[in-house]
């Protein structure tokens, strides 16, 4: 068994639609907000920016996640280009309950490290207690519920729901 984190490709873009299409149905299925479908070409120019990642287990993309380094209609005057924002976690459904939140937020402080960011920040729309368990739980701390103002640029899910969970881990500089 061999784990591997690296950046998508482009010929990963169909096996991360289908992650996106699993996603959306537990969301579903959980009454939880549900993401949108995502054009092939958003997912492609994340991958051309080398915003998009993911975990290879055999070969095999266990969970994936975008990143973007500005996102300031969710996180306003807090986002002062010291952070990497952490967006779409997505867990291949036949490999769920490996935490890989926790190889996430390993890789994360390492990268966030090596581009000179001193946060790792993510959020949630909702207030999905067991997400903010599991985020905490990963090293997350849970900042609060903010409601968003100008949801105009962000993806359609952000229209729908306006209550947003932050959360953030702090980079120790001096480690």
């Amino acid at each position: 068994m061999s784990i591997e984190i690296t950046n998508c490709k482009l010929a990963d873009t169909d096996d991360i639609l289908l992650l996106y299409e699993a996603a959306r149905n537990l969301q579903l299925q959980r009454k939880m907000v549900v993401w949108p479908i995502f054009e092939k070409s958003f997912i492609e120019k994340e991958i051309a920016e080398n915003r998009q990642w993911k975990i290879l287990y055999d070969e095999v993309i266990a969970c994936n996640w975008a990143i973007a380094f500005e996102d300031r209609q969710i996180w306003g005057e807090k986002d002062k280009n010291d952070s990497i924002y952490i967006h779409r976690i997505c867990t291949n459904p036949n490999l769920r309950g490996h935490r890989y939140i926790d190889r996430i937020v390993e890789w994360a402080q390492l990268y966030a490290k090596e581009v000179g960011k001193q946060f790792i920040r993510l959020d949630t729309l909702g207030n999905n207690t067991k997400l903010i368990q599991h985020y905490t739980s990963a090293g997350f701390t849970f900042l609060g519920m903010v409601n968003l103002t100008d949801t105009t640029n962000l993806p359609l899910h952000y229209q729908n729901e306006t209550n947003c969970c932050l959360f953030e881990i702090e980079i120790n500089r001096y480690e």
